[in-house]
């Protein structure tokens, strides 16, 4: 076989396995981030449509970078514009969304407030509470998140 042949073999048989992979093996991608104001209070957002405190974030569109989702997403929920370079923190495993759900943590220190947030259909408030003195309602993902970035905690590969 000719060289080219091959190297069309090979780059078309890329293309199929890759777009195979797509139905085989979906994943699912999504961000939060640890916004912490000088007085190490955080940033939590209370939904809607689901009960319990969060860390901001959500999903990663098509086209958009991690990081573009995440600015995006702290503008929508809770008003606050992320400055500088971001802090990528760890990527969990989150098992309780599906078995190939991911999330990239971010910390975040360096924003402007342009806050406070107004309710909407998505987020009912969005405020920042003292690290070691946080909402019942947070949820225990949450919690844990915050316990390895301020306590020490073992980094978990599972969110």
């Amino acid at each position: 076989m000719k060289k080219h042949h091959l190297l069309r073999y090979s780059w078309l048989t890329h293309r199929v396995m890759t777009f195979g992979a797509l139905f085989q093996r979906p994943m699912t991608l999504g961000v939060r981030g640890l916004v912490i104001n000088p007085e190490n209070h955080v940033m939590l957002v209370r939904h809607t449509y689901v009960s319990g405190y969060y860390l901001p974030g959500g999903g990663v569109e098509v086209g958009e970078t991690i990081e573009q989702s995440l600015k995006r997403e702290l503008q929508e929920e809770c008003a606050i514009r992320a400055q500088g370079a971001l802090e990528l923190y760890n990527l969990y495993l989150n098992q309780r969304a599906s078995a190939r759900d991911h999330v990239a943590l971010y910390i975040i220190r360096d924003f402007l407030d342009e806050g406070p947030h107004q309710p909407d259909r998505e987020i009912a408030e969005a405020c920042f509470y003292p690290y070691n003195d946080l909402p019942t309602e947070t949820t225990p993902a949450t919690r844990a998140r915050i316990a390895e970035v301020f306590e020490g905690k073992s980094k978990s590969s599972y969110w």
